[in-house]
């Protein structure tokens, strides 16, 4: 095992460095709401990382893709119509939400493959009148 690490019974333990503000925060954080260990605040926090961006190297996943974008620009409906329509494979429902004269929300469930949901995501970045694109995705192995 390496140096940095020190295996105290079913458990590894190693030291981390961070900034003093951002230590400073998370204690802020942590009284807040109550939580005061920190070993089981940073386990949390590593797990969720890890859900979080497992997605990228699994072979199939789960979740939401959230797209805000302007439907008087270009012709941003249409396209990303078009875009669900090829991708069927992997989307299992929409939904539209009207947030004001020029801009919309839409949610796209997917779950399928980890390769067309990341060339789906791509896509939808290029479409003209895209303002964000925030994905939600799980590894589903």
């Amino acid at each position: 095992m390496d140096s940095a690490y020190e295996e105290v019974g079913r458990k590894t333990k190693f030291g981390v460095y961070i900034p003093s503000e951002l230590a400073r925060e998370l204690d802020e954080l942590m009284k807040s709401l109550g939580i005061e260990n920190r070993s089981k605040l940073l386990q949390e926090s590593l797990r969720l990382f890890i859900i979080e961006n497992k997605w990228s190297i699994a072979k199939e996943v789960v979740g939401s893709i959230n797209i805000l974008y302007n439907h008087k620009i270009g012709d941003s409906d249409k396209e990303l119509t078009e875009l669900q329509h090829d991708f069927l494979d992997v989307i299992s429902s929409a939904m539209h939400i009207h947030l004001d004269k020029e801009r919309c929300l839409l949610i796209v469930a997917v779950k399928g493959s980890s390769n067309r949901v990341k060339e789906l995501i791509g896509r939808i970045h290029s479409v003209k009148g895209v303002l964000l694109v925030r994905s939600t995705l799980m590894a589903t192995q």
